[in-house]
């Protein structure tokens, strides 16, 4: 079934009546409540008034920095998987997209509808990735896997889930369409230089290959490259600064940072951290070794689909 949520139509069909993610419903529930009452301008304020990393997180306009610098064409149309709250919803419709979002989360993807209630273009459909997929009956020019890819263990039963989600997402792209991946880098200076790994809290966890557990796991440049390449698809990267939640700035191999540039390594409100060194300094000695891919704190991948024949 379905509703309809201003100019936004929110499809159950594929919802399993259980939300299996959630910052709480107290949090989830003042989200709905503020994107029903204000308008996306007045978020900043809201933001510095309850001083919440919830609501930071998943209302700060500057998350849709990570790609709405990508010219998009108006009329392409994209899916986003696992579109949350809606965080970067907003930075395709401006652009005239045709989008499709889907996420687990029935409150989530009603946050979603109800902050871009009137925007045109928009379908948000709540379910699981895989019960959605088959049944959309369309191809996309762009998909994407914002900070997802690294939780397909966790709701995947598939033997190898890394690659299955690449390959359905894939599935329903169009002959050279590109799926966008951001994910935060295993190696990342900022874990060495003392902050917790993002998903699991625990100092070193990534650098030192999950030893803990089989959770969410991200990955290397090289073990991205490889993982991408066995699934069929080229890899372009991007080095969003300081990360991909709050980009300020995004490089790429053609224009890597200068000496100097990388200067807002404080940004973790999250959780607290150790401050080992000086990541400033670390990243001017990387830079002059040439070593700055492998180190980015996050990378966003474009990922195409090789053209058929």
């Amino acid at each position: 079934m379905s509703e309809k949520i201003g100019k936004v139509t929110l499809d159950t069909r594929f919802y399993t009546d259980q939300d299996l993610y959630s910052d709480g419903d107290e949090t989830e529930n003042l989200l709905l409540d503020i994107v029903s009452r204000y308008q996306e301008k007045e978020f900043p304020g809201i933001i510095l008034q309850k001083a919440s990393w919830p609501v930071t997180y998943h209302l700060s306009p500057v998350r849709e920095s990570l790609l709405g610098w990508i010219p998009f064409r108006p009329g392409e149309k994209i899916l986003e998987l696992g579109s949350g709250c809606g965080a970067v919803t907003g930075a395709f419709l401006r652009k005239g997209l045709q989008v499709t979002a889907v996420d687990l989360s029935l409150r989530r993807s009603r946050i979603n509808a109800t902050r871009h209630a009137d925007c045109d273009g928009l379908t948000v459909i709540a379910g699981a990735v895989g019960a959605v997929l088959p049944h959309l009956g369309e191809q996309y020019d762009h998909a994407t896997l914002i900070g997802v890819l690294e939780y397909a263990a966790v709701f995947s039963e598939e033997e190898r889930p890394f690659h299955h989600i690449l390959n359905t997402a894939s599935s329903v792209l169009k002959d050279g369409g590109s799926l966008w991946v951001a994910i935060e880098n295993r190696l990342g200076l900022k874990y060495f230089a003392g902050c917790r790994e993002d998903h699991t809290g625990l100092y070193f966890e990534g650098i030192e290959g999950y030893p803990h557990g089989t959770g969410p796991r991200t990955f290397s440049k090289k073990e991205l490259t490889e993982l991408a390449a066995e699934c069929g698809l080229d890899c372009t990267f991007y080095y969003p600064y300081p990360d991909y939640k709050f980009p300020v700035k995004i490089f790429s191999d053609e224009r890597l940072p200068k000496k100097g540039e990388l200067n807002r390594n404080w940004q973790n409100f999250d959780a607290d951290r150790l401050q080992l060194f000086d990541e400033a300094k670390a990243f001017d000695a990387i830079l002059e070794a040439g070593l700055f891919p492998e180190f980015s704190n996050s990378f966003l991948v474009q990922m195409r689909k090789k053209v058929s024949g």
